[in-house]
């Protein structure tokens, strides 16, 4: 059912409550395909469809659409959400204060996508103009239900500049993404042994390419570093595991059988229940194969291990894994080093780790700020989380300074 609020100048603002009802072209057609395949129709629609994000599971959808006469002009993700899990920006804090003072902060307005902590875009739109109409329409309706607050995750620069605009307050995290390129380092009185030089290379043109191969991105790396890993991957090579890769329409049904196998187990082991369900999985096999690649991890003929990564554009992303036998740094292997060494054969830019994890510094993922932003209908709520953001946004800088001192890339600093 469409819901109809008063809108921004020049557009109608429709309040859906399934991404089914829009039409899977147009919204489409509103976002870099390629770049950001969690945002894709298929990806939202196949969600919910497959019983994931629901209301059951505390995810209720308001998708929130500015269209201008029969044209879609832009649209976003909206849920109402009566808990914080899955969202991966924790304010847990901010839900106990406000408790604390007897009131209710569930639920509340989440723009983002359910149990995906990947930066990109959130708002859809088909220029600067209607994305930020778009903010407009989100707090207009948020204020209209009587939320307490509206959260905006992960969103890329053009969304982060649109809620800047409309008062929105900012917040930053930290990831750690692998890029295919040796960094720049200062110059050194000492050259470095021919093993050990910054292996990046050049196509015809100048073009960077990174990495010619896994030997190469491991001689940027120091020596501490370099060890460690070729230490990991000898364990698991010992321990008579290989691995083998599919991609998209290549991924067999019993690969996906068996992958989803590892995953439910993963969760099972950590006490909670999978936020995917099997036929979420389906869905992708079936609307967006090319969007996924697997890892399958096998000991005498037999898998154990299974990882799965998203696609989009030159980037990949790690995603989920999962294992049936314990097998020393099996984790590092599948989820890490297999995938990276593809992205160094396939000429992919960047490996994004997924949230937190610091050890992801070790295999020479770096550090990278993640912005949200935030409105509370409460003033002296918006007020101290205002003063609580500034603090913690230093952190976050001293915290970044503290990691890229730590860099893994040999004599970065000379």
């Amino acid at each position: 059912m469409a819901k109809l609020l008063d809108s921004p100048k020049d557009y109608v603002t429709r309040v859906l409550e399934s991404p089914q009802a829009i039409p899977a072209g147009e919204w489409n057609a509103l976002i870099a395909r390629d770049e950001a395949p969690f945002m894709r129709h298929e990806y939202l629609a196949a969600l919910h469809e497959s019983g994931s994000a629901t209301p059951d599971t505390g995810w209720t959808p308001r998708f929130i659409t500015l269209w201008r006469g029969n044209e879609l002009r832009a649209a976003c993700p909206l849920y109402l959400k009566d808990h914080s899990y899955g969202e991966y920006v924790f304010d847990w804090a901010w839900a106990h204060a406000y408790e604390q003072h007897g009131l209710e902060y569930y639920p509340k307005g989440l723009v983002a996508v359910p149990f995906t902590p990947v930066p990109g875009p959130r708002l859809a739109a088909a220029d600067d103009h209607a994305r930020r109409a778009l903010v407009k329409a989100l707090l207009a309706f948020c204020k209209a239900e009587r939320l307490s607050s509206l959260h905006l995750l992960f969103g890329d620069d053009d969304d982060v500049a649109a809620c800047v605009d409309a008062g929105l307050m900012l917040r930053h995290t930290v990831q750690f993404h692998w890029i295919n390129q040796a960094p720049a380092r200062a110059a050194s009185s000492t050259a470095p042994p021919p093993e050990e030089a910054n292996c990046a290379f050049e196509r015809p043109g100048g073009a960077t390419a990174g990495w010619p191969d896994f030997d190469a991105f491991l001689a940027s790396l120091s020596h501490d570093k370099r060890k460690k890993i070729r230490q990991e991957r000898r364990k698991v090579h010992d321990a008579g595991v290989s691995f083998r890769w599919s991609r998209g329409a290549d991924i067999a049904r019993a690969d996906w059988d068996f992958f989803y196998r590892c995953y439910q187990r993963t969760y099972r082991e950590h006490g909670n229940p999978p936020y995917l369900t099997r036929d979420f999985f389906r869905r992708m096999e079936r609307d967006m194969p090319e969007n996924w690649l697997l890892f399958v991890g096998e000991r005498a003929g037999r898998p154990i291990a299974a990882s799965l990564i998203a696609l989009g554009g030159t980037a990949a992303f790690g995603r989920y894994w999962g294992a049936l036998e314990r097998v020393d740094c099996l984790h590092f292997e599948a989820c890490y080093y297999q995938p990276l060494q593809w992205c160094i054969e396939h000429g992919m830019s960047r490996f994004e780790g997924g949230a937190q994890g610091e050890h992801k510094m070790a295999r020479a993922l770096m550090p990278v700020k993640t912005t949200s932003a935030h409105w509370l209908a409460h003033p002296a709520f918006a007020d101290a989380v205002e003063r609580f953001l500034q603090r913690e946004d230093s952190g976050i800088s001293i915290y970044l300074e503290h990691l890229e001192a730590r860099s893994p890339f040999r004599n970065e600093k000379g």
